[in-house]
């Protein structure tokens, strides 16, 4: 580890020769005044630098370790925007939801091997190469997760190349999920609301799912995606500043027909330094430019690559953001006050990204938060949203 003032760079073992030198006491009389001044602003700069820790560090405040910050956080930084000290950034939603406020998935299903694999491939059929697992994995941690969490609700919306009859059924019974399926019979039709979320958790209706197949809605009992879900482009066209077109597959945006919106903000190929900008205020800008190509309906789902990485807030900031708007009409939800009238708002302080820099080095890699001695290991792409509230997704 270096630290770096005024120019000047040091190892944490070189400061530890120093100091050693200088309490000799044949060492501290031959010191020069250079040496002197060194040690000064040394000491200066290490007081500054360590003026929080072991956790008391807030979003935005330097930090040195994962440990220095505050739950939620952790410690990195956003050289793309020349932001190379670490600081304290964001890793969490505000409401307490599944693993990282990730509430459900975007799934590449295809027949393999004898089986229903996630593959994430090319024309159709999966390889070797492209093969991630069985798929009934991933779906047995979901039921792991509901049946742990009475009050949760998962979204999965499936790119379905699974061709085997009733493959998609026998799959999610196998997992035990089928005590938790949304009837589709009950999905609103033409843009109507959808029940309220207690009232899908005393009905314990609470893990819906989506396929791109328009027939298995009828010989399954699947939703088909693109009957009840909006959709802007994926890719480049998704993130091009200030247009918001719609997918091919997918109704306008304006149109009233559908009740959820999805929106994309990934490039086609994703750059994970890069992300931490994208998530800046870019994101926020894009957010209002589909908020308005939608006719002023605020997305559910929000997918983006490499979702931790931010220079602050970041993703879990527009969530809360599109959550206090939809919710109490204020901007965060933490200004959201139980039982007052829409608009009533508590004065919530926002903190604002500091321009400092310098060459401290660069953050890359996994990210580790501060109450926990695991490893956090970030997905190519996140969603938010559904219902009442946007939620987090994530997308193999």
């Amino acid at each position: 580890m270096f630290f770096c003032f005024l120019g000047f760079c040091i190892s944490r073992s070189e400061i530890q020769i120093m100091l050693a030198r200088f309490t000799d006491h044949r060492s501290l009389c031959r010191a020069t005044a250079i040496g002197y001044l060194f040690l000064l602003l040394f000491s200066f700069f290490i007081s500054i630098s360590t003026s929080c820790s072991n956790g008391n560090c807030q979003i935005l405040d330097s930090c040195s370790l994962a440990t220095d910050c505050g739950p939620g956080l952790y410690c990195g930084n956003c050289p793309a925007l020349g932001k190379t000290q670490p600081y304290c950034i964001r890793g969490q939603a505000t409401i307490p939801t599944s693993v990282n406020g990730v509430r459900g998935l975007m799934l590449d299903m295809y027949d393999f091997e004898g089986d229903i694999w996630l593959c994430h491939s090319f024309r159709g059929q999966c390889f070797n190469f492209t093969a991630f697992q069985p798929a009934i994995n991933t779906l047995r941690e979901v039921e792991a997760f509901l049946s742990q969490n009475p009050t949760e609700i998962v979204t999965i919306i499936i790119e379905d190349y699974v061709h085997t009859p009733k493959g998609l059924t026998k799959l999610f019974t196998n997992a035990g999920l089928d005590k938790y399926w949304f009837p589709v019979s009950k999905m609103p039709k033409k843009g109507d609301d959808w029940p309220t979320v207690n009232e899908m958790v005393q009905a314990n209706h609470r893990l819906l799912v989506f396929t791109s197949v328009a027939s298995k809605e009828a010989e399954e009992g699947i939703a088909y995606q693109w009957k009840y879900m909006l959709e802007n482009e994926a890719g480049d066209p998704g993130v091009k500043a200030g247009s918001c077109p719609n997918r091919k597959e997918s109704r306008p945006l304006n149109s009233k027909s559908a009740s959820l919106f999805l929106m994309n903000y990934f490039p086609t190929y994703p750059v994970e330094d890069e992300a931490c900008k994208e998530h800046s205020t870019q994101l926020a800008d894009m957010i209002g430019t589909c908020y308005k190509a939608a006719g002023n309906m605020m997305p559910n789902f929000l997918a983006v690559n490499f979702y931790m990485r931010s220079d602050g807030g970041g993703v879990f900031y527009d969530l809360d953001s599109m959550n206090g708007q939809r919710l109490c009409g204020c901007s965060t939800i933490a200004a959201c006050q139980a039982g007052a009238p829409f608009g009533s708002c508590k004065n919530i302080s926002i903190p604002t990204p500091s321009p400092v820099t310098n060459t401290g080095g660069s953050f890359s890699g996994s990210v580790q938060f501060s109450r926990s001695a695991s490893t956090v290991y970030h997905p190519n792409h996140l969603i938010v949203g559904l219902l009442s509230f946007p939620w987090i997704m994530l997308l193999f």
